[in-house]
């Protein structure tokens, strides 16, 4: 039977005065980015640090009062704990300069996320997806922005996996001890749990919220888990992406209109809402309900303030990777909300279709974020084009590379993923503002001044700890499996050249590339005098059953002879494990199918600790590539077949091995020093840790889309929305009288053949308006090159003057621009809406070209 106790309450340690820093410290999870907190705790018991998976609040649980007054008579760790609460609080009492003047503590940003990986002893994450998040929010704290983040508790997180003996992976759930987290419980002024609650089904679903602290920033997570709601509605928020289709959109109510109620519930207001995905696009919504009790505005009112003031980017580079509910379900779930704001079935579906009279056609949660959203951003370069290519059927009147998605390419919290080791040469040779201002490229040319061998024995170090980590993991897992103890084997060489490939497991990421030609790379593992190995990890979605296969495939090849001591995959991926992954690794492998890796910032996080990145030229890597830093498989192509793809790549990549990768590591002075290899080292390092960071990546947010939603946001709030309603009463004139808009004549005084760097061409536009004015419409000159098929292929983009109104009715209008490089170029004349409360004139879908 199980026993229920009458009453919960939670113990706290009681800690001799001496060491009571210790509870702050482990209440901030500014601890997991702070060397000096980390060494604090192995200082007080290693061995208790490890078996309480890295957390803090478990770990102080886990001492006898006697053992922590013997532990306070120990004067070093007294000052240790002194030092780090002190480095703490100057910490969180900072006042960085501001990134976006215009926002503050009242005037912020809320991020939403379905996941933030922020400690692996929190494993409320799946993937990169969190890791993207947490990292977005320790940047947020160390610049000072004023951002909350928005995400749900799950009480059994996410799954730990198992690889059977078969090499199938299993998974392995577990109950987060919520008394074992640095969370607080939101409480109401009375001292009651604060809850706040969503309509799901007809019935409210009660959320409680609880706070976490990271650095200078809260996180709050909304928790369905709560007395009052029944058991499937407690379960909800059970597991991170967990249960079915109708789980999914439950989740995301919660996280999207749940999160814009807790915010309002604790008297917080954002000015501007992030939406990290399409998971919290019914944030939208909420905020267009708030806005409209409120003010009175009607829904076409409200949406024009709220889309301006909310930022959407996206992750995902195949359709296949969207969240799409059947219309059925939308209804079931949210027909009784949006009635509520006056939209019918049509109206509000049609916003997450791209047709939206297609009654037959899913809805899409990120097509909802796309439509209500005023900016929008993939996550690389590349991605950016990628992105286009997938949703140009939502702006049909634009060409492709014109669809209004941005690229902000990711980064990394740096303090967070470069190791102690390469962490103190970085605070001698570039200095201590690289934790907290990383983007200075200048000092980190200072690298190049380090002596070849301080660099090499850190990295030495470092490669020594994961092996010694993925031997002990190894065996370990042979004993769970019943396996013998020789099919373990002496697996690994702390000094053999090492190749990391840990990721989330998908099809597209094609993991078991490497394996195409099994002898070849046999030769490769097994030179006797220039061996190779390979650490693979990562983790398949449970539902996802090729992937599944693909591990399994990787076991397979890991267990035959010629690879068995060359070649290993290491169950139970987290955090932990992908930080000394990232730190201990000498090349870092990444071969997806391009175009299909929207950015990949597992290779950010080894080029910063010191590994050389071997990668197709997919996401970050496809901007980031320079010869001699790392390398490139293959050339850029991308072939239909996606198996002849898979055969070039390959041939590709074993020549790289063979070839280059492997003789630059054994090129090696008489002291045993690849002096060559050290030099990419640095100069890889001094190239890439000033970019590809987070705190680049945040200030790029704040500058490009925080700053001017938050004006727009503002702006059109005015007068209790007047100016949104005039917006929206302009909005429907200008549709009205689109279509009378006409393009009559284009001339320009360019010669058939234009000189580079000679006179400038003036291009000149009549225009009939219509019932509009002159200044409803935004003429622009969009210049370019011309491809092979004659087509335009648009770079630069000029705003035309108004000239006059002729007596004929007739606008003119003039620009003036510099053909580029040689070859064949032209221009075209597109004409928008035009008004200086439009934050985003795309939105309106009305764009008439000559």
């Amino acid at each position: 039977m199980r026993l229920h106790p009458s009453r919960l309450f939670t113990v706290e340690p009681s800690l001799p005065a001496a060491l009571e820093p210790l509870r702050a410290i482990a209440a901030n999870l500014y601890w997991a980015w702070s060397p000096d907190a980390v060494a604090l705790f192995e200082h007080m018991s290693r061995d208790r640090w490890h078996a309480s998976g890295h957390n803090p609040v478990k770990f102080l649980q886990t001492f006898p009062l006697d053992e922590l007054e013997r532990l306070a008579q120990d004067q070093n760790l007294v000052t240790q704990a002194e030092t780090v609460s002190t480095e703490m609080g100057e910490y969180l009492a900072q006042k960085p300069e501001p990134v976006a003047p215009n926002l503050s503590e009242r005037d912020f940003v809320a991020y939403f996320s379905l996941e933030f990986a922020l400690a692996a002893s929190l494993p409320v994450y799946s993937g990169g997806l969190g890791v993207l998040a947490g990292d977005h929010l320790k940047s947020a704290s160390d610049m000072g922005l004023p951002l909350v983040g928005i995400s749900l508790l799950y009480r059994e997180g996410y799954f730990q996996q198992v690889l059977a003996q078969d090499g199938w992976q299993h998974e392995e759930y577990s109950d987060i001890d919520i008394a074992a987290q640095p969370l607080v419980q939101v409480r109401d002024d009375s001292g009651a749990p604060l809850t706040v609650s969503v309509p799901i089904e007809g019935r409210d679903v009660r959320l409680a919220i609880w706070r976490l602290d990271v650095g200078r920033r809260p996180l709050f997570l909304l928790d369905s888990d709560v007395e009052s709601n029944s058991e499937g509605d407690r379960a909800i928020c059970n597991r991170v992406y967990g249960g079915d289709i109708e789980t999914r959109i439950q989740q995301e109510m919660i996280l999207g209109i749940g999160g814009i109620r807790a915010l309002k519930a604790m008297g917080l207001q954002p000015v501007v809402c992030h939406m990290n995905e399409g998971h919290s696009a019914l944030l939208g919504l909420d905020r267009i309900r708030i806005l409209m009790e409120e003010t009175g505005l009607t829904f076409d009112e409200a949406v024009l303030p709220i889309s301006a003031a909310t930022v959407f980017t996206t992750h995902t580079a195949v359709a296949a990777g969207i969240d799409l509910f059947p219309p059925e379900l939308i209804q079931k779930h949210l027909g009784a909300y949006y009635s509520g704001m006056g939209l019918d079935d049509r109206a509000f579906i049609g916003l997450g279709r791209s047709n939206p009279d297609d009654p037959h056609e899913p809805f899409s949660m990120a097509l909802l974020g796309l439509h209500l959203s005023g900016f929008r951003n993939g996550v690389s370069k590349l991605h950016r084009s990628v992105s286009q290519q997938l949703w140009e059927g939502t702006w049909p009147n634009l060409p492709q590379e014109q669809v209004p998605i941005e690229s902000i390419t990711n980064g990394i919290h740096l303090p967070t993923w470069v190791s102690h080791d390469m962490g103190e040469i970085y605070d001698r040779a570039v200095g201590p503002q690289w934790r907290q201002q990383p983007c200075d490229a200048a000092a980190w040319q200072r690298l190049h001044d380090v002596p070849s061998d301080e660099i090499w024995n850190a990295h030495i170090a470092q490669r020594h700890r994961l092996i010694t980590r993925a031997r002990h993991q190894n065996r370990e897992s042979a004993a769970r499996r019943g396996a013998s103890g020789s099919e373990a084997g002496g697996a690994l060489d702390p000094d053999v050249l090492t190749i990391g490939f840990a990721r989330r497991f998908a099809s597209y990421k094609r993991a078991t590339l490497l394996f195409r030609d099994p002898q070849r790379l046999g030769r490769i593992l097994n030179n006797a005098a220039r061996p190779v190995q390979f650490i693979f990890a990562g983790k398949a979605h449970p539902r996802d059953e090729p992937a599944k296969q693909l591990i399994r495939e990787v076991v397979e090849h890991s267990r035959q002879p010629e690879f068995r001591d060359r070649l290993v995959i290491l169950e139970r991926y987290d955090l932990d494990l992908a930080a000394e992954l990232v730190q201990g690794c000498d090349v870092w492998l990444n071969t997806p199918l391009r175009p299909l890796e929207a950015s990949g910032t597992s290779g950010m996080k080894a080029v910063a600790n010191g590994a050389l990145h071997l990668s197709v030229l997919d996401g970050w890597w496809a901007e980031a590539y320079q010869p001699g830093l790392g390398w490139a498989i293959g050339s850029g192509r991308t072939d239909e077949d996606p198996d002849v793809q898979d055969i070039f790549d390959s041939e590709s990549l074993y020549q790289l091995l063979e070839a280059e990768v492997v003789p630059a590591f054994y090129d090696r002075d008489p002291d045993g020093i690849p002096r060559r290899w050290i030099d990419r080292m640095k100069r890889s390092i001094a190239a890439y840790a000033p970019v590809f960071n987070t705190n680049r990546m945040v200030a790029e947010y704040a500058q490009r889309a925080y700053s001017s939603a938050a004006t727009s946001f503002a702006n059109l709030r005015e007068d209790g929305g007047r100016r949104a309603r005039d917006l929206a009463a302009w909005l429907s004139h200008v549709r009205e009288g689109w279509q009378a808009v006409k393009i009559c004549a284009v001339e320009d005084d360019a010669p058939p053949i234009v000189a580079a760097g000679g006179p400038p061409v003036t291009v000149t536009v009549q225009i009939h308006p219509g019932n509009l004015t002159p200044s409803d419409l935004r003429v622009e000159v969009v210049t370019g090159g011309i491809d092979a098929n004659g087509d335009l292929v648009p770079n630069a983009m000029i705003a035309a003057g108004f000239l006059g109104v002729g007596e004929d009715g007739i606008c003119r209008y003039t620009a003036v621009f510099r053909p580029g490089a040689g070859g064949r170029a032209g221009y075209a004349i597109r004409v928008l809406p035009n008004n200086p409360d439009l934050h985003d004139p795309f939105m309106t879908g009305l764009v008439l070209w000559a």
